[in-house]
């Protein structure tokens, strides 16, 4: 697996403006709840949740899909199973315009969808938790 050194995250971060969260919940129980609101706290991003069970988040509306999304977002942050990953990538690619980055977070790996995005020219961090990061980076 190719690994992210801290100056690529670090940079993926700093030029990181609105984030998609793919399998966001509204179960505070769930860690992509609490990435969520933690990532909303620091004020530095525009959060889209993407979630077709839910329609809105605290306050912010909820998107069924990546193509629902009033914007490409700059990164999205998936919080989904292993084997969905191809179809999440498959959303992604159908995009009129292509994130900068795509965040898999701990536990996922998929060294094939990770080949196909970087060939489409967006920046991938698999296994990491988006949270942890950049609270260690910011």
């Amino acid at each position: 697996m190719l690994d992210v050194v801290s100056d690529d995250l670090d940079q993926i971060l700093r030029t990181t403006r609105t984030i998609a969260v793919v399998g966001a919940s509204a179960n505070p129980a769930r860690p992509s709840h609490d990435v969520y609101h933690y990532l909303r706290a620091t004020g530095q991003y525009t959060l889209y949740p993407v979630n077709p069970t839910i329609t809105e988040l605290d306050g912010d509306p909820a998107f069924a899909s990546l193509a629902d999304l009033p914007v490409v977002p700059d990164m999205v942050d998936v919080f989904r199973r292993t084997e969905e990953l191809p179809g999440v990538l498959a959303e992604i690619l159908a995009l009129p315009q292509r994130p900068k980055s795509l965040w898999l977070q701990l536990g996922l790996v998929d060294e094939d969808v990770a080949r196909e995005a970087r060939a489409a020219g967006i920046a991938v961090v698999m296994d990491r938790c988006l949270k942890v990061e950049h609270a260690r980076l910011r």
